[in-house]
């Protein structure tokens, strides 16, 4: 989530490049030496000296070794626009944002776990941008990330992505690009399964977001510019808002855009600082942001969806957290849910009232739908706001839009509380490297990082081809963080569920393990879009065989 670098030493991406060009922005990267290489931390110390060629490239010979395992299958193709769009957030407000072939969410993708996936983007933007595959284990090249793994694709261009997708589950695509995930961009991508062991009649994919774009005046990018001049300086637009927050921008490997500097733009809108959401669930500080809106697939609770269903009916309900700042605790209500699925892998099925959802996490739940009109409500967690859909499956009168089910106030269900289905577990092995990331930084500053350092300053932690890595998140701030890996999942600890994203609450230590099977460059972040920009974010690297 971080704007494109300068790098003077390439070119730009060309309009509709060929194969040889995209494969080749990781070559072009680490020649620069942009990222420069670091040791890491539990299996050595930082290590400035390292060369480019000690880590295996994102386009690199074994990247590619590992994609020709993937044995690659039928070609499912795509096309994106991403351009300024009109979107109707219903009940008469409509903004004007970026989205995805001006729809909000973005059109669902949607393919066979073995298949190929063949997309390419078309920039419409007046600025650069990339596609990142949340939660999908992919080959390297075509992760999304600029300054890492590709290079920016320009205004006016496009870009061809293909890779092999290998696991099903519910994931997600956004730009890593700036904050332009807290816009419109972003679509729902379903892998299914050929040999679905779940048995419904009906299937809804439900996307949750957080809105501020073009409301009043409003862009992520003022919301970042006003929270990176910290708790000092409240006075943007009138002073904080009691349960909301504003923006700025980082560039992956550009280095940081601070305060007011030429580079960061022109306040807008009235001041989105939050102040005051309070969560016990989440340990303190809910939120940085006070959006205006919230949405379950692109609407407001005054104007929601309705999901339509017969008494009886059997549903699977796959939630996405797309926001950008806010937890969302999810229930339907008169209905309790099994949960089936967290991040795409199977877990032990588990009854619950309600979920809590950080942002970048998906659950799948499957539901016995009952006779009437039902609330699917998500309470933005300590902001004391709601999102809303419906569920029919016969005649009466629909809830209120901040309508409350009582399901919402039972203690919901955290990943925590999972095990992982036994076909997905990690086996007993113990790790081979232990890697140590504390989580730092506060809202008074805004200068979250990891270590200590942001991700400017381009430090990796090592890992190697073959090896179990126990990642221990030790969370040093006051506010808690979703911390998301690419290109792998890792093991919640004690048989705990199969994860990409994963809360880590303030004072607290998260153990994670995964399996260092997917060799390349990956990104390591806050999933809150504004944490991750100031720049709580990293790089795990593999290093090359004798490097």
């Amino acid at each position: 989530m971080s704007s494109t670098p300068s790098l003077p030493s390439f070119p730009s991406a060309p309009s509709s490049p060929g194969r040889r060009s995209v494969l080749g922005a990781g070559v072009a990267l680490a020649a620069t030496g942009l990222l420069s290489a670091c040791s890491g931390k539990g299996g050595g110390s930082s290590s400035p000296s390292a060369r480019a060629a000690d880590w295996v490239a994102p386009d690199g010979p074994e990247v590619a070794a590992a994609e020709s395992r993937r044995r690659p299958g039928t070609l499912r193709s795509f096309r994106l626009t991403a351009a300024t769009a009109r979107a109707d957030l219903g009940g008469g407000r409509t903004v004007t944002t970026w989205a995805y072939d001006d729809a909000l969410p973005g059109k669902e993708l949607r393919l066979r776990a073995g298949e190929t996936l063949g997309l390419t983007l078309a920039n419409h933007l007046p600025e650069p941008t990339s596609v990142h595959w949340h939660g999908l284990a992919l080959r390297n090249d075509m992760d999304g990330v600029p300054g890492l793994t590709q290079r920016a694709i320009r205004p006016g261009a496009s870009q061809d992505y293909r890779f092999t997708v290998t696991h099903p589950g519910t994931y997600w695509l956004h730009p890593h690009s700036g904050t332009q995930q807290d816009r419109g961009l972003y679509a729902p991508l379903i892998v299914e399964d050929p040999k679905e062991p779940l048995q419904y009649d009906k299937e809804w994919v439900v996307v949750l977001d957080d809105w501020v774009d073009g409301v009043d005046g409003s862009t992520p990018d003022a919301v970042l510019a006003e929270l990176r001049r910290g708790m000092g300086g409240m006075q943007h637009g009138g002073g904080m808002q009691h349960g909301g927050t504003d923006h700025g921008g980082m560039q992956h490997g550009g280095g940081m855009q601070h305060g007011t500097s030429p580079s960061s733009p022109a306040p807008s809108g009235p001041s989105r600082m939050l102040m005051g959401a309070t969560s016990e669930l989440l340990g303190g500080d809910a939120g940085d942001v006070a959006y205006p809106h919230y949405l379950v697939n692109g609407r407001t609770a005054e104007d929601p969806r309705t999901f339509t269903a017969r008494p009886g009916d059997r549903i699977r309900i796959r939630l996405i957290n797309a926001g950008g700042d806010t937890a969302f605790r999810v229930a339907l209500g008169g209905h309790r849910m099994t949960v089936t699925h967290t991040d795409g892998f199977p877990v032990e099925h588990t009854e619950t009232d309600a979920l809590l959802l950080g942002m970048g996490e998906r659950y799948d739940v499957l539901v016995r739908a009952e006779d009437g009109v039902f609330p699917l409500t998500a309470l933005a967690e300590g902001k004391d706001r709601t999102a809303l859909a419906l569920l029919r499956t016969g005649g009466g009168e629909a809830p209120a839009a901040d309508v409350r089910p009582r399901e919402l106030e039972s203690a919901p269900l955290t990943a925590r509380r999972l095990k992982a289905a036994e076909g997905v577990r990690l086996d007993g092995r113990r790790p081979d490297r232990e890697l140590t990331l504390r989580l730092t930084g506060s809202m008074e500053k805004y200068d979250w990082a990891i270590d200590g350092r942001t991700y400017a300053d381009g430090h990796r932690y090592p890992v190697a081809a073959g090896e179990r890595v126990r990642l221990t998140f030790v969370n040093d701030t006051t506010m808690w963080h979703p911390m998301h890996l690419h290109g792998h999942t890792f093991a919640l600890p004690d048989g705990g569920p199969r994860k990409d994203t994963a809360i880590v609450l303030p004072g607290t230590r998260l153990a994670v393990d995964f399996d260092a099977d997917n060799p390349g460059l990956w990104m390591l972040h806050c999933h809150n879009v504004y944490h991750a920009e100031a720049g709580m974010m990293t790089v795990l690297g593999y290093r090359r065989q004798g490097a």
